[in-house]
């Protein structure tokens, strides 16, 4: 198990390692950076200081050693560093353990990581709404579906889901809004933006759920469309197999055979689904929470990238997939413990 463990680790350290490189590299050539810090009045002493202080003075390949040794947890940094970055850790001497340093906005001038983390409680509750919303509508579809195959219920389940599939967010973002925002506001009441939180002049900070809807109901339409294909197809083999017919020779209702026995047992690849989906929400909520104005990390990586304030793309793109690998390496450890095989063939 220990060996299992510590390839799985090996594993995601190198696609967070290639994540780093493709990101330094994609963003080098965009514009000047320390005219980007600076404006566009500052004075040839002031841009060479910037540059210096950014590593923009160096080669390439030294400026990349440096970013990761920012963004790495084990580091090495002087004193001077330290304090100049305010860095948060640990340090003997110049070796330290310390929180991923991001550097800072050029538009702020706010340490990123500071900035991402304000923003990551807002994601995090558009993506666990939206994951509920669809395992609890998605489930009971695709139960329906399948006791019911063949018919009418059926044959829309499937419809259904499938244009769900199909269908990009930033689509189904711009019809919800517009349906249910704009068109039905008088029978919905639901505001086409908003966040979590607003601050009024005389009441203070207000929770608004409200807002949540639209934009978890977007989010939740491919999972939703994924868990019912999953559950109905599932449930159709289950439902075929021999000890459900010996359940139903015994007299048992159908609902008492379907949802306490076949469901049950129908149910392992919809979790398998449910937990890669989180996942995927944290990564791709960026066009939900820009069409409904929610402030998350989707929301204020757009905002940066029309501002060209690459430290922040840069940092909301290594967060994302970090918080993907580690959901993902979670999984895969979880998957060991409870069945062995996958030790051997999990790679």
């Amino acid at each position: 198990m220990a060996s299992f463990i510590l390839r799985k680790l090996l594993y995601s350290l190198a696609v967070l390692l290639g994540v780093v490189a493709a990101v330094f590299f994609l963003f080098q050539g965009f514009g000047d950076p320390a005219r980007m810090v600076l404006g566009q009045s500052g004075d040839a002493k002031t841009l060479a200081q910037i540059r210096k202080d950014l590593y923009l003075d160096q080669p390439k390949w030294k400026q990349f050693v440096l970013y990761l040794n920012d963004v790495s947890p084990l580091c090495i940094h002087s004193p001077e560093d330290v304090a100049r970055k305010q860095l948060h850790g640990v340090f003997v001497g110049e070796v330290g353990l310390k929180w991923p340093y991001l550097r800072r906005s050029y538009q702020t001038k706010k340490e990123v990581g500071a900035a991402l983390l304000e923003a990551v409680p807002g994601t995090l509750v558009l993506a666990a709404a939206a994951l509920l919303f669809a395992v609890c509508v998605g489930i009971p579809l695709g139960v329906l579906a399948a006791v019911r195959k063949g018919t009418w219920m059926d044959t829309s389940a499937v419809f259904a889901s499938v244009l769900g599939i199909s269908a990009p967010s930033f689509f189904m973002g711009i019809l919800v809004a517009y349906l249910l925002g704009y068109l039905g506001h008088a029978f919905t009441g639901l505001p086409m933006t908003g966040s979590l939180f607003d601050t009024e002049p005389f009441t203070g900070r207000q929770l608004r759920l409200s807002h949540l809807v639209l934009p978890a109901l977007t989010l939740g339409i491919r999972p939703l469309a994924i868990i019912t294909q999953l559950t109905r197809t599932a449930l159709l083999d289950v439902l075929g197999q021999d000890y459900i017919r010996t359940a139903r020779a015994k007299g048992l209702s159908p609902r008492v055979v379907v949802w306490r026995h076949a469901l049950r047992n129908a149910l392992n690849p919809v979790l398998t689904a449910v937990t890669g989906w989180f996942a995927e929400l944290l990564a791709g909520a960026f066009f939900v929470e820009y069409i409904f104005g929610w402030k998350g990390i989707g929301k204020l990586t757009v905002d940066a990238l029309e501002q060209l304030d690459y430290p922040v793309v840069m940092g909301s793109v290594l967060f994302s997939a970090a918080a993907f690998t580690f959901i993902n390496l979670l999984t895969d450890i979880l998957y060991g413990v409870i069945d062995p095989r996958a030790r051997v063939t999990g790679m």
